[in-house]
């Protein structure tokens, strides 16, 4: 493929993508290089159903393959919340910090064995062949009590993968890579594209 435009403003997430998906196009690209494409709102009832909607949206708008991502992160002791609503959890426009807040908030009274979690990432590339190809990664782990760590986006600073001592925000790119819902994603994604199946 030549071009992939990736079907998100979130700087962060268009970094891990672009990084993950190396070699699977000549160019990636984000929506940062298309201000005029309007993405859908998430109102779909599953990840999936979201991703492709953002996709699409790309794909439509410039025929060329469109990549669409939705992740969320699944707190166990809140029942899978936030989920589909992890980016606005605090409300509609709220910063990271805002949405960790609120999140250890909700568990201030959850012992640290009882606070299992994981991340799930869905991206699903729509024209780059006849059908819409979708995947999906997970990572499971569990929230500390506390953010450690700078690098990454979201959640990442209370995230800790299953067998880490380190955060997602802890560790570098090439690692969180290798364990990451998003790297998860991307790989069996790059299987798909390599193999046709």
């Amino acid at each position: 493929m030549d071009l992939i435009v990736l079907a998100t403003r979130n700087e962060g997430k268009a970094r891990e993508l672009s990084n993950l998906l190396h070699g699977i196009a000549h160019r990636v690209e984000s929506l940062r290089a298309h201000p005029e494409i309007e993405l859908p709102p998430e109102t779909g009832s599953t990840y999936r159903e979201n991703a492709l909607a953002k996709a699409r949206a790309v794909h439509d708008a410039l025929r060329v393959p469109g990549l669409g991502d939705d992740s969320g992160l699944e707190v166990d002791a809140l029942q899978g919340a936030p989920g589909l609503h992890s980016a606005r959890y605090a409300g509609p426009h709220a910063t990271d910090r805002a949405n960790i807040d609120r999140l250890l908030n909700a568990l201030k009274d959850i012992p640290p064995q009882q606070r299992s979690a994981r991340f799930r990432c869905v991206l699903a590339l729509v024209g780059a062949s006849d059908t819409p190809i979708v995947v999906e990664g997970v990572c499971e782990g569990q929230i500390l009590g506390e953010p450690r760590g700078v690098a990454g986006f979201g959640y990442d600073p209370v995230f800790l993968p299953n067998g880490e001592t380190l955060t997602f925000a802890e560790l570098t790119s090439e690692g969180k890579a290798l364990l990451s819902h998003r790297g998860r994603a991307a790989l069996a994604l790059r299987n798909l594209l390599d193999t046709g199946h």
